[in-house]
């Protein structure tokens, strides 16, 4: 008798090292071949799963497989898709047992962040309703670096090494032109409810006065007569100013600073724009030349300079959930967890699914000094060791040689679906 298949996916927002984690994870079960068959990746998430559209990762050679530690994007497809309760859609579920029976998949490794976790626990709950035996491993990703029971989370570490790396070039930028042309430049950067990508924009500030921050955090209500009198006292003591500014500010009514007023697959608000909107006031309140940025997908994408702790923990964390799975662990998620600051050690632990799933971490008031536009000695000891090592890719005639994978769909064995 076989042994029984897995299913992987990709979900939300991709990272510069959700393939490594896929790479861990595939390197893994090929290891294990009498535990596990074949690994079906589904086609753009979870919405794979639901079309029985599953591509065959056997097809692949093992260097191809190997080369997705140095790839970013995500090279199976992601989704933002949020699954209803049971109660809510019960045909849904089905079809995605249905799908599993049809291709004796028996592992299922849901790879996101805290939206994703929440599907994962969905279908590990369903699948025991409906009498299905799958063990179901979620396993963490995100920039925001907001899952919780996990130290830090895969794709964060890169993102801020890319937007200290960024901060502190654009501003010697600005205090080459200060003096006749731009006083002021603010980077936008992601983050909703939590402000670690923008925290990590104060890494640029080494203590010489090379990159005064202003770090604008979704954590702290947004204040813009405080605002700007920041931003003047910076202009009188450096001659210029750099802002680095999450997304997700508010005001103290609870309005985000940048609101589109449309939501996404998950039912957020869809944030962006929070850059123009703050040189608008600088403008109209101080008359000073301003630049703006948004780092958007480059952020999340720049494999080029990721972190080499945050290549290497995605890539064990996929072979953990592999690890996890094989010992017959379900409805849990693998974790980082540090063991200390200096040196920096960290080991892998795991979480149920039932506790992250939609909590979200924010960061720690210690984190964030007392007048809320910087960060602390506490939060630079944290932040400083996810974005230590080069991890660079392999290059050819200047550019880096990124894979693609022929994504070769299994051969379907059901009736098309369609949901009611």
């Amino acid at each position: 008798m076989s042994a029984p298949n897995a299913f992987y996916a990709q979900s939300g927002g991709v990272t510069a090292v959700i393939n490594a984690t896929a790479c861990g994870l595939l390197e893994a079960a090929r290891k294990q071949p009498d535990k596990i068959g074949k690994v079906f990746a589904g086609e753009n998430g979870i919405i794979g799963a639901l079309n029985e559209a599953l591509i065959d990762t056997s097809l692949e050679s093992d260097e191809a497989i190997a080369a997705l530690r140095e790839t970013p994007g995500g090279a199976f497809g992601s989704c933002r898709y949020k699954l209803k309760s049971i109660e809510e859609n019960e045909q849904e579920y089905r079809r995605l047992i249905e799908v599993f029976k049809a291709h004796n998949i028996r592992y299922f490794f849901y790879n996101g962040g805290g939206d994703s976790q929440d599907t994962a626990y969905k279908i590990s709950q369903s699948a025991g309703k409906l009498g299905y035996p799958l063990v179901c491993i979620g396993i963490p990703k995100t920039v925001d670096n907001d899952l919780p029971f996990t130290d830090s989370c895969p794709g964060f570490g890169s993102v801020a090494k890319y937007v200290a790396i960024s901060a502190r070039e654009a501003a010697l930028d600005v205090i080459s032109m200060s003096a006749s042309s731009t006083k002021v430049f603010v980077l936008e950067v992601m983050g909703r409810h939590a402000g670690w990508i923008a925290a990590a924009g104060g890494l640029a500030d080494t203590g010489h006065s090379d990159a005064p921050q202003v770090i604008l955090f979704p954590e702290i209500e947004f204040n813009e007569r405080l605002f700007l009198e920041k931003i003047e006292g910076n202009i009188g003591k450096y001659g210029y100013c750099t802002v680095v500014a999450s997304e997700g500010i508010r005001f103290a009514d609870g309005k985000f600073v940048a609101e589109s007023g449309r939501k996404d697959a998950f039912g957020h608000s869809q944030l962006g724009g929070v850059a123009p909107a703050l040189v608008k006031m600088i403008n109209e309140g101080a008359g000073h030349k301003c630049h703006w940025a948004v780092s958007d997908y480059l952020q999340r994408s720049a494999r080029h300079i990721a972190s080499a702790v945050d290549v290497e923990q995605a890539y064990q964390l996929g072979e953990k959930a592999v690890e996890l799975a094989l010992q017959g662990e379900n409805a849990v998620m693998p974790t980082i967890v540090r063991q200390s600051d200096s040196p920096y050690r960290w080991s892998i632990g795991s979480a149920s699914l039932a506790d992250v799933a939609n909590i979200e971490k924010t960061m720690p008031e210690n984190f964030i000094s007392e007048d809320g536009f910087s960060i602390t000695d506490a939060c630079r000891r944290y932040l400083l060791p996810l974005i230590q090592g080069e991890s660079y890719p392999s290059y050819y005639e200047g550019l880096p040689t990124y894979i693609r994978l022929g994504n070769r769909l299994v051969e379907k064995k059901l009736e098309r679906y369609r949901p009611s």
